[in-house]
């Protein structure tokens, strides 16, 4: 399947994009940091899919996948779209499930969790058969629950200790990202947080895999803990 990546983060969206391309059956042909960018390389590239954040910087995510569909209907194509997004908001989220997405993904997310909403959205559009012929083919109801059943969509946020919240781990992710390699008292001083505080969320991602963690050894003392995004 041919991915179109959306996210206004390059480095978030080249992550996206990475895990795109380590999936068997899928491939970038693009990425858009705006809706704009966004409905115009899908009109240019036909791709199958679109990963879809809501958060961009001229257009909500939810007018874009509004728009996608409009588009679709006009030129008489599907597109796929999968909200890869930190909005943990009800109301987006019925948003996007009443705009046609066919899964919603909560970041920070790993790579497994990806890969199984590709594969189920690939499922569900190989369960239904296209056009032949210029006429639709109809389908029996045990083939629509199939279709239904692959392509379930769910919210999936990640859970957090109690006290932590997903908007500052947001921001501890990102400076993890950019330092390549960061300390809880770097962190701390880079997002604006006390380094205990800063630590609580850089074990948390040790402990579901995102970060991973080395001790460095300097003169006396106990080692500095090193954390470092995942890949």
């Amino acid at each position: 399947m041919r991915v179109l990546v959306v996210d206004d983060d390059f480095m978030v969206a080249r992550i996206h994009g990475r895990f795109v391309e380590q999936t068997d059956g899928f491939e970038v042909v693009g990425t858009a940091r705006t809706g704009a960018e966004a409905l115009e390389q899908a009109a240019v590239l036909d791709p199958d899919l679109v990963l879809l954040d809501v958060h961009l910087p001229d257009l909500s995510g939810l007018e874009v996948l509004e728009r996608l569909r409009r588009q679709s209907r006009e030129q008489g194509r599907d597109i796929a779209v999968i909200m890869v997004t930190a909005e943990r908001g009800a109301a987006a989220v019925r948003a996007a499930l009443h705009g046609g997405a066919l899964q919603y993904l909560v970041k920070p997310f790993e790579y497994d969790d990806l890969a199984d909403r590709l594969r189920r959205v690939a499922a569900t559009l190989a369960t239904l058969p296209g056009a032949t012929g210029g006429r639709e083919e109809e389908v029996d109801q045990a083939t629509i629950d199939r279709a239904f059943g692959a392509g379930a969509r769910a919210v999936v946020p990640q859970a957090l200790p109690k006290g932590l919240s997903p908007e500052t781990a947001d921001l501890v992710l990102e400076a993890a990202r950019a330092a390549g390699e960061i300390s809880a008292s770097e962190t701390a001083d880079a997002v604006g947080l006390s380094r205990v505080t800063a630590r609580r969320y850089l074990e948390h991602f040790v402990d579901i895999g995102t970060a991973e963690v080395r001790l460095r050894y300097g003169g006396t003392g106990r080692p500095e803990r090193r954390y470092r995004i995942a890949t």
